[in-house]
């Protein structure tokens, strides 16, 4: 097992419930079979007394010190994960959500990659519904690095909400920007281009909420605005040649401009790596 020292990094916002950040926090500290030695948590702006209640008393529970960080409005989730990232003591930050749930495997399985000389590693995660036992669909990313590199041209190739990375080659990358949806995905490119070593498990480590309005979020004229913007950005960075960007202006932009019904179908045969999953009514 891994002896490495690792922070945890998270941001909660008032959009979160508080019963669901306890089953985050506690599925990937407490029941962790390789615990984080600190956990990081932003306050994305004002939240709601509930959360704010299951924050102190998470911190007080704790096997890891808790560290809150207090943001006095929202900034979106890209500027709270930098100002998060900062606060992190130790060489190796893994990521999660805030309404998730990590295996009690997971860092055992990861931290390891990370000391064989990954940057970045990420894993398969298992979608769910009304509960953890109610898996309605799985994402498996590639795990070959040229794949992923490959990928990248198209696609996010991790799953954030399952990465471990190293802080350093994070901040060697320019860290999070504002880029809503899309920050993580721009991040990964960056670092990508500038020659990460990147690994992915195919194994799913991460069960990642799926819940009503999941694909409406994924659409709209904001959504196409910041797609654009992260495909000029692409093509700024020398990441993607003429063609792949315009390719990604139709498909990926189309996609979100497209009925939410369609969209689901549309995310799940060509924006996702998925494994085997079934239709949720």
């Amino acid at each position: 097992m891994s002896d490495a020292r690792f922070s945890l990094l998270m941001s909660v916002w008032a959009g979160d419930r508080a019963d669901y950040v306890t089953a985050a926090v506690r599925s990937t500290v407490h029941e962790q079979s390789l615990r984080p030695d600190e956990v990081v948590i932003v306050r994305d702006g004002p939240v709601g007394a509930d959360v704010e209640t299951v924050l102190k008393e998470l911190a007080a529970d704790s096997p890891a010190h808790v560290t809150v960080v207090e943001l006095p409005e929202n900034l979106g989730l890209g500027p709270a994960l930098d100002t998060g990232l900062q606060k992190c003591t130790h060489a190796i930050v893994a990521r999660m959500d805030a309404d998730d749930i990590s295996l009690p495997h997971r860092f055992e399985r990861q931290l390891p990659v990370i000391e064989s000389g990954a940057d970045i590693v990420g894993s398969g995660l298992l979608e769910f519904g009304d509960g953890p036992d109610d898996i309605v669909g799985r994402r498996i990313p590639p795990t070959d690095p040229e794949q992923i590199r490959s990928r990248s041209r198209f696609a996010d190739p991790f799953n954030h909400p399952t990465v471990v990375y190293r802080r350093d080659a994070v901040q060697a990358a320019g860290g999070y920007q504002d880029l809503p949806l899309m920050e993580d995905y721009l991040l990964f490119a960056k670092m990508i281009a500038g020659g990460a070593n990147v690994a992915n498990l195919a194994e799913p480590l991460v069960c990642y909420r799926v819940g009503a309005g999941a694909y409406a979020r994924r659409g709209g004229v904001s959504l196409f605005r910041s797609e654009v913007r992260l495909q000029r950005r692409f093509r700024e960075l020398g990441f993607t040649t003429r063609g792949q960007y315009l390719r990604n202006v139709v498909i990926r932009g189309g996609y979100r401009l497209i009925p939410e019904v369609v969209r689901r179908a549309a995310y799940q045969r060509l924006i996702a790596s998925y494994g085997e999953r079934r239709s949720r009514d």
